[in-house]
């Protein structure tokens, strides 16, 4: 992380609120997430609510170095809901510190794509991109056929981290109505996931998969999902992906409220590969942007009764969902070179 833009900023109040913020987030990150390891991997997903809109005047410097500083704990993350105007989210680069690195696509102009982008973050002291970008679009039956489309198209990334490639498929579902199985939402999620079992094997080995060095595709990000036993969720599973059990276990969503299970990270079933060892669900709020009082009278402070959605619009309305894997296969290897006859 770069802190150096904490000296020039004048207002006393405002500098020493930051800072104060950022040591208690970083105690909650450290007794809440894993410490960085070369055996492993951080992976997360996080939409970031309207990041780079304008909306209550915009993000105080408090939010982007508190977002950048949850960021700079895991290794690779998949952000949702990046906006057009690209300023904060460079913004962010910047505070994470050059080892860091993004890529991310261009904005859906899709009608419900709310002009959107989705991104992945990434380390790239521990975490490296392999080439493989793309965006997604659902085939017709035919050459003629003209197919709906998901309004967010899903991007595809591939990484490798130690022994182990994640290509990975981040998505933002179309939310619609209130109601836990909107069709239109369930008919999003089951056209990728049905899609990307299809396409599996362009994506990794499924033939011969390689014990000491796993090949994995992985959907993750907001799905939307309501409750794990809703047609969303099942839509999911249906088509051959799996929550891993660390995840399963959560008891609480990761919406603010921790009631919804809107974000999901979903691998296409494989029986040889890397195994999550842990898994949770980061709430920021208990540890910054949890008392009004400390705004007031700042740029845009809200109300005592505004600041429960205020708040949202400088952090999330999403908490941040990780799940940590084993990437060291050297063992594995070193396995099968002893069984080999060197043929």
């Amino acid at each position: 992380m770069n802190y150096t833009g904490l000296r020039w900023i004048k207002d006393t109040k405002q500098r020493q609120r930051i800072i104060a913020g950022l040591r208690k987030l970083r105690a909650g990150l450290k007794s809440k997430v894993p410490a960085k390891s070369d055996h492993s991997l951080l992976l997360a997903t996080w939409n970031i609510r309207e990041f780079g809109g304008a909306k209550y005047g915009g993000r105080t410097p408090d939010a982007m170095y508190y977002i950048a500083e949850c960021m700079s704990r895991f290794d690779l993350i998949a952000v949702q809901e990046v906006r057009a105007d690209l300023k904060a989210l460079r913004d962010i680069m910047r505070l994470l510190g050059r080892q860091w690195n993004v890529i991310f696509t261009d904005v859906s102009y899709a009608d419900s794509g709310n002009g959107e982008r989705l991104a992945f973050v990434y380390n790239t002291t521990k975490v490296s991109f392999t080439g493989l970008a793309g965006e997604l679009v659902l085939p017709g039956k035919s050459a003629t056929e003209i197919m709906s489309q998901i309004s967010r198209t899903p991007f595809v990334c591939g990484f490798q981290v130690g022994w182990a490639k994640f290509n990975l498929c981040t998505v933002h579902i179309y939310y619609g109505t209130s109601k836990a199985e909107d069709p239109k939402r369930v008919d999003e999620i089951n056209a990728l996931a049905k899609l990307l079992a299809a396409k599996a094997k362009d994506y990794i080995n499924t033939k011969t998969p390689v014990d000491y060095s796993p090949e994995h595709l992985v959907l993750l990000g907001d799905f939307n999902i309501f409750s794990r036993t809703d047609k969303t969720y099942e839509a999911l599973t249906k088509n051959k992906f799996v929550v891993p059990a660390a995840l399963q276990k959560l008891p609480a969503g990761s919406n603010v409220a921790q009631d919804k299970f809107y974000d999901q990270i979903a691998f296409f079933k494989q029986k040889v590969g890397v195994t999550s060892t842990n898994a949770g669900i980061f709430d920021f709020f208990k540890y910054v942007f949890d008392d009004p009082k400390e705004f007031k009278g700042g740029k845009s402070a809200p109300t005592t009764k505004a600041f429960p959605q205020w708040r949202t619009y400088q952090m999330s309305d999403h908490l941040i969902m990780w799940t940590e894997f084993s990437v060291d296969q050297t063992d594995t290897y070193l396995k099968s070179l002893a069984a080999w006859d060197g043929k």
